[in-house]
């Protein structure tokens, strides 16, 4: 199974917060969200995963790739247990980067991945929402394997956010 993640917006939801940083870097806690989108897609068995950035995303692959220079200083420093946390992220999974060129939309950007994803079955997966309790993307995956066909999860949201958000409506 692939996970393709959309992550090339300009974030204008969340302005001024990303004007020079995406939002997909904003942290939660003590990590950026999209750190716990592949965390999730990891522990629900997904291991080959494509994010699709745009212009102004590189802090986005430079999270997940090995800083050396980092290392070094904090292995120096004797800060062990920050290093080894620093290393986990660097090894957390082998992501493929795919840059939409033109922002058309949530269906272009996975429509960018459409190469490395082939004929195979794959989870598009958001930063939009965290959840506690059990894996949504795991239980998503689970009835596609049960049924074989698309399968989509979705939240109420307060009416006044169907003006601010790409929002299914049942109206």
């Amino acid at each position: 199974m692939k996970a393709v993640i959309p992550a090339a917006g300009l974030g204008t939801r969340l302005l001024p917060a990303t004007k020079a940083q995406p939002k997909e870097m904003l942290p939660v806690y003590d990590k950026p969200t999209i750190q716990y989108v592949i965390e999730e897609a990891l522990k629900s068995g997904i291991d080959d995963i494509v994010v699709v950035t745009g212009r102004n995303k590189r802090s986005i692959e430079d999270h997940f790739d090995k800083s050396y220079e980092l290392e070094y200083t904090l292995q120096k420093s004797g800060k062990d247990r920050v290093l080894k946390q620093v290393r986990k992220i660097t090894d957390l999974a082998d992501i493929c980067y795919v840059r939409q060129r033109d922002l058309n939309g949530l269906g272009d950007a996975i429509l960018s991945a459409e190469k490395h994803i082939n004929d195979d079955a794959f989870a598009v997966l958001l930063g939009d929402s965290i959840t506690k309790g059990p894996l949504c993307t795991r239980g998503l995956l689970d009835v596609y394997e049960r049924y074989g066909k698309s399968t989509i999860s979705i939240r109420e949201v307060p009416n006044p956010c169907v003006d601010r958000y790409g929002i299914v409506s049942g109206s």
